[in-house]
């Protein structure tokens, strides 16, 4: 687009470094690489509403990654780009984040 054009590192970077977390607190969530989702690939009106992920039976059902990667055009670095590679698909721009949910407290 008409953005300011970023340096083109050629690589993966550090994870945190550019230390600007976004809302929820992640780091690096455009262009490092590709994350695997929890989700198997499916159209917006079959993922479930209540942030649960969209998993099916089939076990070779297609999977969702995001987020893009450095080694691709800008349009495809961004958390709302996904792609639907099979679950033996591997690739050295393909990743994965660790997270958790904070733990609950009874009320």
């Amino acid at each position: 687009g008409d953005g300011p054009k970023g340096e083109y590192r050629e690589r993966t970077t550090p994870v945190d470094q550019f230390d600007s977390p976004n809302a929820y607190g992640l780091c690096d969530m455009h262009g490092n690489v590709y994350e695997w989702c929890a989700d198997h690939y499916g159209s917006y009106g079959q993922t479930p509403t209540d942030g649960s992920a969209f998993v099916t039976d089939n076990e070779v059902a297609t999977r969702a990654i995001r987020g893009g990667s450095w080694r691709h055009e800008p349009s495809y670095c961004r958390s709302a780009f996904r792609s639907s590679p099979s679950p033996k698909y591997r690739d050295y721009d393909v990743g994965f984040r660790v997270s958790c949910s904070a733990p609950r407290t009874l009320a």
